[in-house]
């Protein structure tokens, strides 16, 4: 192949590769194809969500990147680069993980310049609007650090909407908020099938007072990208691979058009029980990590076939669901009694969009509705073709060397990590979300703020847990008793030192897996001297001294968690995330961003997609789908805000 990776900033790109997919039908590659151009028609309201200003700063920034007079050769034009580069990879003016704002490496006078020096008809002006006046409205937001300062706020004690930039609540007060979805939910209080309540709105205040939803839909808000996206599920409906994916498809087409959050209910329950083709995908408001009252989701999209070889093993651990919850060190009364429809399964990703991309996840665990999974179970998957790519670029960078304590437990790291990395993300997914019950009064969002950190830890922490089970090495999943210290040590560094590299200095712990990490690595920590912190010639470095009485610290850690999280203890919660979760010790902080600094590699990873090309015969009808590699990270961006622009 031709292409290089690239990086910039914090950030590097990397490619990853679509294995097997020359083996598709032609059916299934056409579907792969479809869905892909739903997912890509969702960017720009992701952009929208993470902040009001966002679409119009990026679109002011490519029309001067593209189109200005100014000379591109000075260090004012190579800053607007580097920050329109990140821009694109968050999404928005704030970083896509700690939130906080960008600040530009250029001044204002020369980013005034260059737009005067930008043909005028390129630029997102409104009606009568002057340069001079788009200038006003969007320098501020870009240079004021006061204004609109952080995307996603979840510091304790302050107005959590008044003081987050993300663009789901227009007017209205936390206090506001959460009292009006809370009369929401009374009015499902004896429903058996409660919708997500305010999962694809906006929440807004008219000027006499009136708070109401801005749906998003087909006739509602963002009505420009959902026609397009509901036109490309509409082809896809046409080469499904069987009449249940039909099914959910035309389901999600229809919760499209009404935003009815019942018709959503619908679909992901029909979601879950299909899993006989080979393509699947995700597409929607999904996650709510960036509200920072965990009630909107935010649009992704991801294509995605099954990895056959490779879903044996979770296939493995899901077939096995019942014991792992009966086994659980959890209290009986939030155990499942009986399981239902765990799927798992190992995914290739075709496509990347919306909250996913260039940043995903390497693994997936949907429906989010408690009482979805508790009926009709789940679908997990984990994404062996990006984590192929995470694997490759880490492996001789220098890290582990860096921070592992000594050779022997580099040894082992480097004998058994992938694997137990795999193992961990597949239990995490396929099980942690999956398991455990709400009590029947429970509120699903009891835990308010603090309820994405405490679902993450719960999952964390039941895949720790298992993962040094001798079951697993009975059902082949790991070759020896002693493979689970690879990820015990590694999670432990990880969540003790190793992920302040993502933290600026002087910052605390905002972002909800980065929390729930450091709450199980610093709890364990202070439990005794089963987990120490060792200096060797001036270097802090993790010590385990038991990695068998760490596992029972974990099971205490778990049965507490899931206590809290199927009682719906909010007081409980908050301790432990803000004893825990939240604090960067700040000597400790200093020293782990310096010898990090010195390895001269990026804390941050993301992907180009490949290009997915149709190839035609002479009656216009599609008889392959091409797969390129070589486009650049700036050719892809700038093409996508062509192509796929919907929204003003």
């Amino acid at each position: 192949m031709k292409y290089q990776d690239e990086r910039f900033a914090d950030i590097q790109l990397l490619r990853y590769r679509l294995n097997g997919f020359e083996q598709l039908s032609l059916l299934q590659k056409k579907l792969v194809y479809y869905l892909s151009q739903a997912t890509l028609y969702g960017r720009d309201i992701t952009f929208d969500q993470y902040g009001k200003f966002n679409l119009r700063i990026r679109k002011v920034l490519e029309a001067v990147y593209t189109q200005s007079a100014v000379s591109h050769d000075t260090d004012d034009f190579r800053a607007l680069e580097v920050y329109l580069k990140r821009i694109w990879f968050s999404n928005g003016i704030y970083h896509h993980y700690g939130c906080e704002k960008f600040r530009p490496g250029f001044c204002e006078d020369f980013l005034r310049q260059a737009i005067k020096a930008t043909d005028s008809a390129m630029l997102p002006l409104r009606n009568g609007e002057s340069v001079e006046q788009l200038c006003e409205e969007l320098f501020p937001v870009i240079f004021d650090d006061t204004i609109l300062s952080k995307r996603v706020n979840k510091t304790d004690g302050e107005d959590l909407i008044v003081t987050s930039a993300c663009n789901f609540y227009d007017g209205v007060t936390q206090q506001e908020a959460e009292s009006f979805y809370q009369q929401l939910k009374q009015s499902f209080s004896n429903s058996q099938t409660p919708p997500s309540v305010g999962l694809n709105s906006t929440l807004v205040k008219s000027r006499d007072g009136v708070i109401c939803e801005d749906i998003w839909s087909v006739e509602g808000r963002y009505s420009q990208a959902i026609q397009h996206i509901v036109y490309w599920l509409g082809k896809a409906v046409l080469v499904a691979e069987n009449e249940q994916q039909e099914k959910v498809i035309e389901l999600l087409i229809k919760y499209y058009k009404t935003g009815d959050l019942q018709i959503f209910n619908e679909y992901c329950i029909e979601w879950v029980g299909e899993h006989e083709g080979r393509v699947d995908f995700v597409n929607g408001f999904i996650e709510v990590y960036g509200d920072p009252l965990g009630l909107k989701g935010s649009w992704e999209g991801i294509v995605e076939y099954k990895d056959l070889l490779a879903t044996e093993r979770t296939q493995t651990i899901s077939s096995n669901a019942q014991w792992f919850e009966d086994h659980s060190p959890v209290d009986p009364r939030f155990r499942k009694p009986h399981v239902k429809g765990v799927t798992a399964n190992v995914i290739c990703a075709a496509m990347l969009g919306g909250e996913e991309y260039p940043s995903t996840a390497i693994g997936i665990n949907l429906p989010n509705a408690d009482w979805i999974r508790a009926r009709h179970g789940s679908k997990s998957i984990t994404i062996s073709n990006i984590t192929e790519a995470y694997n490759k670029a880490a492996h001789g960078n220098g890290f582990k060397e860096e921070f592992v304590i000594d050779l022997e437990t580099l040894d082992m790291i480097e004998k058994y990590g992938d694997l137990c990395d795999d193992l961990h993300t597949d239990l995490h997914e396929c099980l942690g979300h999956g398991s455990g019950q709400l009590l029947p009064d429970t509120d699903p969002d009891a835990l308010k703020a603090y309820g994405n950190t405490i679902e993450e830890a719960r999952a964390d922490l039941f895949a720790l847990y298992y993962i040094a089970d001798e079951k697993l090495v009975e059902l082949g999943l790991l070759p020896d008793a002693r493979a689970y210290q690879s990820q015990y040590y590694t999670y432990m560094m990880n969540g003790l030192m190793t992920q302040l590299i993502r933290i600026q200095p002087g910052h605390q712990i905002e972002e909800a897996h980065m929390r729930n990490r450091s709450l199980i690595a610093h709890w364990c920590y202070e439990q005794g001297d089963v987990v120490k912190m060792e200096k060797r010639d001036g270097k802090t470095y993790v010590q385990i001294t038991d990695y068998m009485v760490l596992r029972q610290l974990f099971a205490r850690l778990l049965a507490e968690i899931q206590r809290i999280k199927s009682e719906g203890d909010f007081e409980a919660a908050h301790r432990l995330v803000e004893s825990y979760a939240v604090r960067v010790e700040p000597e400790l902080h200093v020293e782990v961003l310096q010898r990090y600094e010195k390895l001269n590699l990026a804390p941050y990873k993301g992907f180009i997609n490949p290009v997915l090309t149709p190839q035609y015969d002479n009656q216009g009808e599609i008889t392959d789908i091409r797969v390129d590699y070589d486009e650049s990270y700036t050719g892809q961006m700038l093409r996508y805000s062509r192509e796929y622009a919907t929204l003003i």
